[in-house]
């Protein structure tokens, strides 16, 4: 499924920032050089982006970007943390600049016991590094949903080899980020309780989805997201981000209106997600993130942050701190601004 973003139309719809001495720091944005399926996005981009709030610092998620072209296969993965690593330090020649204060890559960890190399090539390639994201999305109802390539089923937390491999991340101290579909939830719950000590951060509210068969679904949907939700919550090893339902496949719709949505819309229209996610899993272990440029498809920076302090405002100011910034910079250990 093509994510393209119009800034003509994302233009149509602007706000002065609410409380905008507020500190942010933002854990999940990508960087796109390459790919044809998301719009490019570098450090400028990034930069006029979290000029609309106070955003000190971010957190770089996997996109498979900047890979090495050579060498072996298992560890063409590290070049997108010597890629990311080089913008970290472009970014720190400018005082006033966004910082990149941790830098989340990729490996498999169905490699096994042979994935430690691999991780121990990142931390050598960026001190920035803070763990990898494998991703698990699978879904067999919908051919428009990109399942992962190699994936067979929705169980890839539940293999041998991976849990082999996750061992491994976990005895290096390194996080891991869970990115799958709703209904996949179960598996990392069950990878949660396998392994207590281990930092685990789940996506984009778990993802649930709303087009295709899901379109017609929606309260059933939300239910199971519900009762799945509650469940993994109840593993204290578990954090969760707050964001990512401007993505398409959650069937909102924002992204084919006649003009991108205002905060009080997305107010509307998700607000009971947010809260909840912060409800069942505490502010404590909450962090609300951009997912930019994906979700720039259907809204602007500025709008979705406006929309976060919105959803934030009945929190005291301690929970919205730790919402906005402090979860973020524990679990991803965010150092201070250089």
């Amino acid at each position: 499924m093509e994510v393209k973003v119009r800034k003509d139309w994302l233009a149509l719809v602007k706000e002065d920032a609410i409380e905008p001495t507020r500190r942010i720091v933002d854990p999940h944005h990508h960087f796109f050089a390459q790919t044809e399926v998301y719009p490019h996005y570098n450090l400028a981009d990034l930069q006029a982006d979290t000029a609309t709030h106070n955003v000190e610092q971010t957190v770089y998620l996997q996109c498979w970007e900047g890979y090495r072209t050579s060498g072996p296969e298992e560890f063409k993965c590290v070049g997108e943390t010597e890629w990311v690593d080089g913008i970290a330090a472009r970014a720190r020649q400018d005082a006033q600049s966004v910082q990149i204060g941790g830098i989340v890559g990729t490996a498999s960890l169905s490699l096994g016991d042979r994935v430690r190399p691999v991780l121990e090539a990142h931390q050598a390639a960026s001190k920035l590094f803070r763990g990898i994201r494998d991703i698990a999305a699978w879904d067999n109802t919908y051919d428009v949903l990109l399942s992962m390539e190699g994936l067979t089923d929705g169980d890839l937390y539940g293999k041998t080899a991976f849990r082999v491999g996750f061992k491994v991340l976990n005895d290096m101290g390194l996080s891991f980020d869970a990115y799958h579909y709703y209904h996949q939830t179960p598996h990392l719950t069950a990878l949660a309780k396998a392994f207590p000590t281990a930092p685990i951060v789940l996506n984009h509210l778990g993802t649930p989805l709303g087009v295709g068969p899901y379109a017609a679904r929606q309260d059933e949907v939300y239910a199971q997201w519900q009762r799945d939700l509650a469940a993994v919550a109840q593993c204290p090893n578990v954090t969760i981000k707050l964001g990512g339902l401007a993505m398409p496949w959650t069937g909102f719709g924002f992204e084919n209106g006649q003009r991108p949505p205002t905060s009080d819309e997305l107010v509307a229209r998700q607000a009971k997600y947010y809260h909840y996610a912060i409800e069942t899993f505490g502010p404590e272990r909450c962090m609300f993130e951009s997912n930019f440029p994906v979700d720039k498809c259907a809204v602007s920076y500025g709008v979705l942050w406006n929309a976060f302090k919105k959803i934030a405002a009945k929190y005291s100011e301690a929970e919205k701190d730790a919402m906005f910034r402090g979860t973020a910079t524990r679990v991803y250990r965010v150092g201070p601004r250089a």
